[in-house]
């Protein structure tokens, strides 16, 4: 039987990719959770944290390790408040940005479902400046997405930059730059524009697509470029170089005016707590 003491260190380090940070967030020396980790990997006999000076990274058998650990911690956690009645119910209107639904939210979420049953969620994907102005006519109440240039508030999950992809052997000549964006309001498609006419280049629109399957559909068959976040690079897809450089974001946790909700706070602690394995590098 393995230990909920070992698996919850090993988690913690898991989704933040760091030892100091799981320690900090633990509430426990950093020796402690290294300890932790060292006594899991010799109980199941593999390495599951491959890790140097500066970096810490999931090994395969830490990937699977991860999903086996979070379903123990959770069922354990789902039979505590069954018994002690402390419950999550109520409805959850939460957006998301498109660009992140395609990475590991959809596991994040499954975890949400398992420890939170009696939430009915109310998912809405979309672009992140969209989404905002739903947000603030109070039609969701929580949403994660990339935050606007000139935009205050919300919790910061990550820092991100946009960079230039498209199909791999792709080179950008002397013609116009062909792209391949969302349709507006869209902050990387703003983004992109914004940067080639800084750098005098010219360019033309050659595909507009709502969905991050159809931007990346056109980008393989070799339409164009595409400014991306750089943590969630779609598959199939390579960095170009030789255009000019793109500006920075935070992806962020935003919530509406009114209080936060017990089930808004449940999954914003998730999302939050899993934010080192939402990235995709």
């Amino acid at each position: 039987m393995l230990d909920p003491v070992l698996l919850r260190s090993f988690v913690a380090v898991a989704r933040t990719l760091s030892f100091t940070r799981a320690a900090d967030r633990l509430a426990v020396r950093q020796s402690t959770v290294s300890q932790h980790v060292r006594k899991l990997e010799a109980e199941v006999g593999r390495t599951l944290l491959a890790r140097d000076t500066h970096t810490v990274a999931l090994t395969p058998d830490g990937e699977a390790m991860l999903e086996f650990a979070t379903t123990i911690l959770d069922t354990g956690e789902r039979a505590l408040a069954h018994f002690r009645g402390a419950r999550v119910r109520g409805r959850l209107r939460f957006g998301v940005s498109e660009d992140l639904v395609l990475t590991r939210l959809p596991t994040i979420l499954a975890g949400f479902r398992r420890r939170h049953p009696e939430v009915d969620l109310e998912l809405t994907v979309g672009l992140s400046e969209t989404l905002e102005a739903e947000l603030d006519r109070g039609e969701l109440d929580l949403l994660f997405a990339k935050r606007s240039p000139g935009r205050t508030g919300g919790t910061p999950v990550w820092h991100d930059r946009f960079v230039w992809v498209a199909a791999p052997g792709y080179r950008p000549d002397d013609d116009a730059i062909p792209l391949v964006s969302y349709p507006p309001p869209s902050l990387s498609r703003a983004a992109a524009i914004a940067a080639l006419e800084a750098a005098g280049r010219p360019w033309r629109m050659a595909c507009t697509s709502g969905s991050l399957s159809g931007l990346r559909a056109a980008a393989l068959a070799g339409l164009g470029v595409v400014a991306h976040a750089e943590t969630l690079l779609p598959s199939g897809l390579a960095p170009v170089s030789g255009l000019p450089r793109l500006g920075e974001f935070d992806f962020t946790l935003q919530t509406g005016r009114r209080s936060l909700t017990a089930p808004a706070e449940a999954l914003a602690g998730a999302i939050l707590d899993s934010a080192g394995t939402l990235r995709t590098p």
